[in-house]
């Protein structure tokens, strides 16, 4: 029997900072990074290039640093630096798998990461490596919601992949309201319209602009990741 062919050759995963918790309330799970690590590892054994955009959220979350009064661009770079954290965690995972990475930080600190260079990061999918990329857009007030949008447009990615907690896309939080539906898709100007909770409005719109499609799926199913890659379907595709 041939090999599943994917749908998509080149993509970008979108993982937020909790993906890397575990069952813990802070810090990083490493038996559960090193378990995406593998499903990650078992999509580029089909031949996908794989670029990820991590989150830092298990660490420290700007919004919550300005909640407690702290100055909003101090809060963000602090954000920003735990996401370099994730970063370094998750490399040092998929290599303990045999995967070839390289780490990409929007802030330069070249003793643990390379800066961002677009045609050498877009080399390193081309040379079969999953390049990570942390810290953001290296700049306060994006998110990196908008940083996967915009970095995803910049190497040519076919779509992002917004891996989350819950299955797709809601009318309301389903964690919160039991009659909650989901949508198997949606456009992306309904998602503005309704003011619905899948990436920022930046983001959005960056991939409105570009026809960039994107799919939101549940990380906590195993093998979801690949089945996304496969174009099952799963989630919810935003277009």
């Amino acid at each position: 029997m041939s090999a599943p062919k994917p749908a998509y050759q080149r993509i970008l995963l979108k993982l937020s900072g909790e993906s890397l918790l575990g069952k813990l309330d802070y810090g990083i799970d490493f038996k559960t990074t090193l378990s995406i690590a593998q499903e990650i590892k078992d999509v580029h054994a089909l031949g996908v290039q794989i670029a990820i955009m991590i989150g830092g959220g298990n660490i420290f979350r700007g919004s919550h640093g300005t909640a407690e009064g702290l100055d909003r661009v101090s809060a963000d770079q602090m954000g920003l630096l735990a996401t370099i954290m994730n970063g370094i965690a998750l490399q040092n995972a998929l290599e303990k798998l045999g995967v070839f990475t390289r780490h990409v930080s929007a802030l330069e600190i070249r003793a643990m990461a390379e800066p961002f260079i677009r045609r050498r990061a877009i080399r390193h999918l081309e040379k079969g490596r999953v390049v990570i990329f942390s810290a953001g857009l290296g700049s306060p007030y994006f998110t990196t919601d908008t940083a996967a949008a915009l970095r995803a447009l910049e190497i040519k990615a076919e779509v992002i992949l917004k891996a989350t907690k819950v299955d797709g896309v809601y009318t309301a939080d389903p964690l919160k309201d039991s009659k909650a539906k989901r949508f198997g898709s949606i456009r992306y100007m309904n998602v503005l319209k309704r003011g619905l909770r899948v990436m920022d409005a930046t983001a959005i719109s960056l991939c409105k602009d570009n026809d960039l499609p994107i799919i939101v799926f549940n990380l906590r199913k195993n093998g979801n990741i690949k089945r996304a890659v496969l174009g099952e379907n799963i989630g919810t595709k935003v277009y």
